[in-house]
């Protein structure tokens, strides 16, 4: 029984961190490595970002950020529960840690949801001056769209600017995997729990995501080829499992990734500089790999069909 075809979105995150990171995900596009981009709109080279999608007809969606670096919206760059005393986002575990401990408290939580939604909109309105329309499709950097306090929020104003998909970060083989470590192993295992409960929220919305999610076991050094097909194959044999008639099944699913060439220690992010993750030689590893004409022979031998997300 041949394999159903793979429609399959290769998401470049974090465009607009920096000049080289920009490049490189250009440079895996034209390559045919991605087949789509999400955008973070108050990094430091989100114009450039911007017009390099124009330029090269790379199909672009939002990042929304609420853990890195500075507030698009004004008002909440100080005196917001958002930011820290310094202006700036809590940070990845920051932010997560202040929910967990607290420390927004439930007398703070209505104007927490509302700084939430005042930024989400103020980053989509941004973004579509960036770029001219609306994005084809919004996660958020560093999975926070699916926090408990923030995915009702999330999902209603994706569906009032009736942005059509989101992404729901629960992969096929996550709990199988044996080249994470223990700390990565428990924050993905809390992702998943957190993409999960967001499921009822989302659908409530009529938010849409593809059928598999792919890409937090291959992360940087854990990608590789083999990895990628590994991945891909386990997917292709739970979703051929669910259909009725998998012949004619066609699967749909995305690829979360991180390409590009190392950002110089000066130069980047969004607003306190360029993180360790982005200066890493695993953006260049990512790029490599993913553009590899083995990759790409292995991605046509299968039938797997790159595509951006306007095309599910």
């Amino acid at each position: 029984m041949p394999q159903p075809r793979i429609l399959l979105v290769v998401t470049g995150d974090d465009f607009g961190y920096c000049p080289k990171r920009n490049q490189g995900i250009v440079d895996c596009f034209k390559a045919g490595g991605i087949s789509s981009v999400s955008l973070l709109v108050n990094a430091s080279a989100a114009k450039d970002a911007a017009d390099l999608a124009k330029r090269h007809n790379i199909p672009i969606g939002l990042h929304a950020n609420l853990s890195e670096g500075i507030p698009v919206c004004q008002s909440l760059r100080q005196d917001s529960t958002l930011v820290n005393e310094r202006g700036f986002f809590h940070g990845k575990m920051g932010f997560r840690q202040a929910l967990g401990r607290h420390q927004i408290s439930m007398e703070q939580s209505s104007f927490f949801y509302v700084e939430v939604e005042l930024e989400l909109r103020d980053q989509i309105r941004l973004f579509r001056e960036l770029t001219g329309h609306l994005p084809h499709h919004m996660d958020g950097h560093q999975h926070v769209h699916i926090l408990q306090e923030v995915r009702e929020v999330f999902a209603q104003v994706l569906s009032d600017h009736k942005i059509p998909y989101t992404r729901v970060p629960v992969e096929p083989g996550l709990h199988s995997c044996q080249c994470l470590p223990a700390h990565l192993k428990r924050f993905y295992a809390q992702v998943e729990k957190d993409a999960l409960d967001s499921i009822p929220v989302f659908r409530r919305c009529g938010l849409r995501w593809p059928d598999v999610y792919l890409g937090l076991t291959t992360v940087g050094q854990n990608m590789s080829v083999s990895n990628l097909q590994r991945t891909l194959s386990h997917a292709l044999s739970i979703s051929s499992c669910a259909a009725s008639n998998p012949e004619e099944r066609v699967v749909t699913a995305e690829l979360m990734v991180h390409p590009g060439y190392p950002s110089h220690p000066q130069k980047g992010g969004c607003g306190e500089g360029p993180d360790d993750f982005s200066q890493s030689a695993d953006r260049q590893h990512e790029l490599s790999v993913l553009t590899d004409l083995s990759l790409l022979a292995m991605y046509r031998k299968e039938r797997v069909q790159l595509c951006a997300f306007k095309d599910l």
